[in-house]
């Protein structure tokens, strides 16, 4: 089997709703999931699955910084906090070689639950970026 129709085959069996971007990157859409957009992407011999938390604070950033650092370190089972240019964002890397549907759906959910855990704590500087 491919990696490429591997990991499409994957949100196939998951009944994960997706569009596929280009022929190595999907876009999650699954509200009903409780799945917040995420993308998934191959970069052999990666899999990287992403998710947009918030623009980068213009005050406060290193207050946030340090936090996500520590939750980095204490709260997320699969991935990381990151900055992609100007925004802040979760993301996770996995060996496309010995990916598993259990492993990949274990990627999708702890985004998610990290979003969802964590947004009362970022909530506060999503505020203070917008203004």
């Amino acid at each position: 089997m491919s990696t490429l129709p591997k990991i499409e085959q994957y949100l196939i069996d998951l009944g994960i709703s997706y569009q596929e971007i280009s022929n190595n990157s999907w876009l999650i859409e699954d509200e009903n999931k409780g799945y917040p957009k995420m993308l998934v992407s191959l970069s052999d011999p990666l899999v990287i699955i992403s998710a947009d938390v918030m623009p980068v604070p213009k005050k406060n950033a290193e207050q946030l910084f340090r936090m996500l650092l520590e939750l980095n370190a204490t709260d997320l089972l699969h991935g990381a906090y990151a900055i992609s240019g100007n925004d802040i964002i979760v993301i996770d890397t996995l060996q496309q070689a010995t990916l598993d549907k259990e492993e990949f759906l274990a990627s999708i959910e702890s985004i998610s639950f990290a979003l969802l855990e964590h947004y009362k704590k970022l909530a506060s500087y999503i505020q203070k970026a917008e203004e």
